[in-house]
């Protein structure tokens, strides 16, 4: 289950897209620290991961937002690897 990873405005945020719906309907999810996600097993495994800030979800994709002293070139196959162990 490919996940692919696709920048946005916000330097400090990635959108990463996935091929199945992480979340149903029209409903979205946010997360600001590790212990609001951890009923989500998805938003869990991402932010068991240094450097991530936040996590939203909603439909197909998650968009992720670094700390400040993260860097996407370690972090971002770290997210992708987590989103796709998550799904399993």
């Amino acid at each position: 289950m490919p996940v692919t990873p696709q920048p946005t405005p916000n330097p400090n945020a990635m959108k990463f897209v996935a091929d199945r719906r992480l979340v149903e309907g029209r409903d979205s999810k946010s997360y600001y620290n590790a212990a609001q996600a951890e009923a989500d097993p998805i938003a869990a495994a991402v932010f068991a991961l240094d450097g991530v800030q936040s996590v939203f979800m909603a439909d197909d994709f998650l968009t992720v937002t670094r700390e400040p002293d993260a860097d996407w070139g370690d972090l971002s196959p770290r997210v992708i690897a987590a989103i796709e162990q998550a799904l399993g």
